[in-house]
């Protein structure tokens, strides 16, 4: 396949997740449209966290994404020769629906192979969109290969995980070319001169996916004086969330294990407010931080810099994400800000 194919067929996917997501069914693909249904479905039975709302909303990003112009601007930086492929095994997460979509498009829009090692919490979804990308080219099928084995003939690994599964992958896999990614979270910055609409998308960056992704934010900077009634009346619209019961629970829990450990709270009944100098603060709960100075908060953030995901706030720095924006990455946007794309053309 040439670069100009790879780039055709993941095109058509995007048009395909989009009818799909809007329920625009053609003749042509009701099978798949079927599966994908299917497996959606499945996804909710199996995987507690992983809902049809969010689902969608996954399918979504990816069919806005997929386009010529955002492929095209994104593969413009980078010199694509065709070149014998290299096998890449890439063991993916499982927190979010289609969370190693990215590494799963980098290898292959690269010419490059791919070996997948799924998540068991997330390994329905992505089977169905390798057989479209086979239906739309052929060449596709002796590209792509999963497994639930050991791995074995690969050139090169992208493994997501935890702190502790990446310091097994980096020993593991220390004599491979390798991407190892860990735990990363993302913090918001707020200054208390946004306003209610304003700050209203902020919720989406808190509460969506559950907060399960790293571009989820767990964690905000407010000034010494913020009055969090503020953020409440802002994302209140969040509410409903507490009826989804396994986040119930873990805000239950977590409520609990505070109070009893007499810790200052700020609660608004489906989100705890907990004043916490960490970045990775448990399901229903949003860690907080106080500074005195922006200048000092950025120089701190930079420092702290290999454990942040995205930092988000009203255009403050030009590096920063606007509210709300965090869900829905450009291309470029790569995990850890290490270039897949660059380390897949060096092997």
């Amino acid at each position: 396949m040439t670069l100009e194919e790879r780039k055709e067929a993941f095109i058509d996917l995007g048009k395909f997740l989009n009818d799909f997501t809007n329920e625009i069914y053609s003749e042509e693909h009701k099978d798949l449209y079927r599966q994908l249904q299917e497996k959606t479905e499945v996804s909710i039975h199996y995987n507690g966290w992983f809902t049809k709302e969010n689902i969608y909303f996954s399918l979504q990003q990816w069919a806005a994404t997929l386009t010529a112009e955002n492929l095209n601007e994104w593969l413009a930086a980078y010199d694509l020769k065709e070149k014998p492929a290299k096998t890449v095994a890439v063991i993916m997460a499982g927190n979010i629906p289609l969370v190693g979509f990215h590494d799963f498009l980098s290898v292959l829009i690269t010419g490059n192979n791919i070996l997948i090692k799924q998540s068991k919490d997330d390994q329905q979804l992505l089977p169905v969109l390798v057989e479209f990308l086979i239906q739309q080219n052929e060449a596709f099928r002796e590209k792509i290969r999963f497994t639930k084995e050991k791995l074995e003939n690969f050139d090169a690994v992208i493994a997501t995980g935890s702190n502790n599964t990446a310091r097994y992958f980096e020993y593991y896999f220390s004599k491979y070319p390798h991407i190892i990614r860990k735990n990363r979270n993302s913090v918001a910055i707020i200054t208390g001169d946004e306003s209610k609409e304003e700050l209203a998308p902020l919720g989406d960056d808190i509460f969506r996916y559950y907060g399960l992704g790293c571009r989820n934010v767990s964690k905000i900077f407010v000034p010494e004086d913020f009055q969090f009634e503020k953020l409440f009346q802002a994302i209140y619209e969040w509410n409903p969330i507490i009826n989804q019961n396994k986040y119930a629970n873990n805000y239950d829990y977590n409520k609990a294990v505070y109070l009893m450990s007499e810790f200052k709270l700020f609660d608004n009944g489906f989100l705890i407010l907990k004043e916490d100098e960490s970045f990775s603060s448990p399901i229903a709960t949003l860690f907080y931080e106080k500074y005195s100075s922006l200048e000092e908060l950025n120089s701190k953030l930079t420092e702290q810099e290999e454990h942040i995901q995205c930092i988000v706030s009203q255009n403050l720095q030009p590096n920063h994400i606007e509210f709300g924006k965090t869900q829905q990455p450009k291309l470029s946007d790569f995990a850890d800000n290490v270039d897949t794309i660059q380390f897949l053309l060096n092997l």
